[in-house]
This record gives C-alpha cells, sequence and structure tokens, in this order.
C-alpha cells in the first residue's frame, strides 16, 4: 500500500526497509530527509525506532512520521514526530518535502513545472559537483548503451540548473546546453519512473518548443531520473529521436536500469571525491 502512495510523491526516491534493523542502518548511514514509520505494522518496535532516531543529533534536519490508523498519545511520541494515519500519510510527506517559495527565485521563468522541493533540488545540484565538469567514460558508457540498446539517434545525461539543461554526456548531439525551458526533463525529474512523450509535435505541452517546432524538429522523448545520494532528481538518463515511437516493456526496463546505474555512478563519484 505505501509503494502505490508514495509513487504518486514524484519528486522524492523513497526506499523500503522491512525490518527495524534494517531501517535504523539505513537513516544512521545517510540523513534522510524523511523517515516514516508505520506503526500499525511495527508496533512497539517501530515506536521506539522512531524515539531513538529523533533523539539522535545527526538526525537533526530529518523529519518524523509515525504512521497509524488510531491516534496516538502525544506523550508515547518524541515532540518531533509527526502523526499521518495511511489515508494522510503521502499529503503530510509532500508538505514536508516541499521547499518555501523565496528558495526557487533564482529559476528562470518559463511554461514549466517545478518540483515541491526545487530549491533543495538546485543546491544538491550544486553539491554534485557535476555541471561544467569535464566528459567521464563512466556516463558516456551508460548514454551509448541507451543510444544503442533503444535505437536512439540521441542519448543524454541531463542535469538542470536555474538557467541551463546541461548535458554530462550525450551521444548524436553537438550541443552542449539548451535553455532550461526547452528541457523535456523538467518534467522527468517529476518521476519517479519514465516520462514519455510519443509524439512531442502533438503534444500541447511541448508542441511550441523551439527544439520541436524548429530544427532540430525532435518528435520521441522518453527519460528516467539520476539521482543524488539524498535522493534528489538532478536530471535524467533520456533518450530523442526525430520520428514519433514508443517504447516496449523492455525498451522501458533498460532505461529504468541505465538512470539507476547513472545514480550508483553519481554517488561513486561523491565517495571518491572524499579525503
Amino acid at each position: 500500500m505505501f509503494r502505490q502512495l508514495f509513487a504518486e510523491i514524484g519528486h522524492i526516491a523513497p526506499q523500503f526497509l522491512t525490518d527495524v534493523w534494517s531501517a535504523a542502518v539505513a537513516a544512521g548511514g545517510r540523513a534522510p530527509a524523511v523517515v516514516a514509520v508505520d506503526l500499525d505494522g511495527w508496533k512497539a518496535p517501530g515506536l521506539a525506532l522512531l524515539q531513538n532516531l529523533a533523539t539522535d543529533s545527526r538526525l537533526k534536519n530529518t523529519e518524523f512520521v509515525g504512521v497509524a490508523q488510531a491516534h496516538i498519545e502525544s506523550g508515547d511520541l518524541p515532540p518531533r514526530v509527526q502523526q499521518a494515519s495511511p489515508d494522510t500519510v503521502a499529503q503530510t510527506i509532500r508538505q514536508l518535502t516541499s521547499d518555501p517559495p523565496r528558495l526557487v527565485d533564482q529559476v528562470v521563468q518559463g511554461d514549466f513545472p517545478l518540483a515541491p522541493n526545487e530549491g533543495s533540488r538546485l543546491q544538491a545540484v550544486r553539491r554534485s559537483g557535476l555541471v561544467n565538469s569535464p566528459a567521464e567514460d563512466r556516463f558516456d558508457r551508460i548514454t551509448w548503451l541507451a543510444a544503442g540498446a533503444l535505437k536512439a539517434p540521441i542519448a543524454l545525461m541531463t542535469l538542470l540548473t536555474p538557467e541551463l539543461q546541461w548535458f554530462k554526456s550525450r551521444q548524436g548531439l553537438a550541443m552542449a546546453e539548451t535553455p532550461r525551458s526547452w528541457a523535456f526533463c523538467n518534467h522527468t525529474v517529476l518521476q519517479n519512473g519514465i516520462f514519455e512523450v510519443r509524439d512531442l509535435k502533438e503534444h500541447p505541452s511541448f508542441a511550441l518548443n523551439p527544439a520541436v517546432a524548429n530544427a532540430p524538429h525532435f518528435r520521441f522523448y522518453a527519460g528516467a531520473p539520476v539521482y543524488d545520494p539524498d535522493g534528489f532528481a538532478l536530471g535524467s538518463i533520456c533518450v530523442i529521436d526525430f520520428r514519433p515511437r514508443k517504447l516496449d516493456a523492455s525498451q522501458k526496463r533498460t532505461l529504468l536500469e541505465l538512470a539507476a546505474i547513472a545514480s550508483d555512478e553519481v554517488k561513486l563519484r561523491e565517495l571518491m571525491a572524499k579525503p
């Protein structure tokens, strides 16, 4: 049930753990934005987990949610823990992971959607150190595989900054960047899965896009998010074609796996950069 609920929150990267020990290790290994505990399922061990995590100074910026159908007496929960029912937990997490509006003032004006956590996402892009960095074989291999496996003339690893869509890796495209407002990936970073447009020219959101209405006349797009170690969507692995088409089930799985590999490489790159 929780997988289905959280799948609807496109700007987060949820991790589901089925025992208290694994949850404690995961939360302690890298501070998450939110820890939600199913108290109906885990009962006393889950409550003890919340009590321990909520008092850990290393998790001072983490939000905590106790999920239970029935009301829990406030004295049984640490002050930092919010209560939510299974019906309201998705709404609660949306609120906890949304930035104040002032954090996104730097984003260029454009007719494209922004993630509720866009300010935090942009900070993650800056922290990654990927933008304007030299080409790297680890990412070029992924876009090469994407182009070949999905039979696409163009494959990209994109990063979304306030002003630009910058290509960390590219196959079949000469330009190194586009204005942020041109980016189909503005929609991809709002997904937990694949964002696919079978015919860009016929889609109301993209028909007037300069890259669709004019040269190079893109017609097809499919992308999957690339995440940093904290679960922020930095950009995507995507493929583009000059003709309308669609991905089959196997191709969709391939794109998702390649994006997951790219996310792992982003994490490994960060680990290797640490002294």
